[in-house]
């Protein structure tokens, strides 16, 4: 098989992918016969033929997939008008420390926000597969230590914790906004309402948890 057919199988099973693509299953669909530099020229190929389309080509913290562009979504959001869940100051706080200081224990989490982490906040994130508890911290009662996962990544379009947006002064309510403009996944609520009994950690979602926005989801191959 000649680069060019080799490509052209590998754009399409990208395209056709329900999620993305590890550099093993890229490999696979040539019996590992094509080597991953081979692969990654070949992916290096495909971002540059997308460039200036409405989809694109990334790289996440578990594969490859295509996507929709950001700007795309005001469009996109015509077909399916159900708006995502909105998230309180609270939960992206709390989720701001929980990526940029992790590991991080609920206690860890209340020192610095200076109010008490409800169980319904670190369940929300749990049942949105966004953190995890990745072990427990030798001190009395060993309380769990948490992680953002790499759904939580892939969510954000990143590939890795180092391509978190940087924060210009260290405090985590830049870091809450950095997320909530890293991705329309992450859609706060409009400030005065987020600020409203903030340090009442309130139920932050709605009990439906819409669909992913188009923008972090995998093209629409019925088109």
């Amino acid at each position: 098989m000649n680069t060019q057919d080799a490509k052209r199988v590998l754009e399409t099973a990208l395209i056709c992918a329900q999620q993305p693509l590890p550099m093993r299953d890229m490999r696979a669909l040539f019996a590992d016969e094509i080597g991953p530099d081979t692969v990654r020229l070949m992916l290096d190929e495909l971002m540059r033929d997308w460039e200036g389309r409405g989809v694109e080509l990334v790289a996440l913290s578990t594969g490859w997939r295509f996507q929709s562009r950001l700007d795309m979504r005001e469009y996109l959001d015509r077909l399916n008008p159900e708006k995502p869940p909105k998230y309180s100051r609270a939960v992206m706080e709390t989720l701001a420390i929980m990526a940029y200081r992790q590991p991080v224990t609920r206690g860890d989490i209340e020192d610095i926000r200076g109010v008490t982490v409800s169980t319904q906040i670190v369940k929300q994130l749990e049942d949105r597969g966004w953190i995890e508890t990745i072990g427990y911290r030798e001190a009395p009662g060993r309380p769990a230590l948490y992680a953002t996962t790499r759904q939580f990544l892939d969510d954000l379009g990143l590939s890795s914790l180092e391509q978190l947006p940087a924060l210009d002064h260290g405090a985590m309510e830049d870091g809450a906004m950095a997320l909530a403009e890293q991705s329309s996944l992450l859609d706060t609520e409009p400030a005065a309402s987020a600020l409203d009994g903030a340090d009442t950690e309130p139920d932050d979602t709605s009990d439906n948890p819409s669909e992913l926005a188009a923008t972090a989801a995998p093209m629409d191959t019925d088109a």
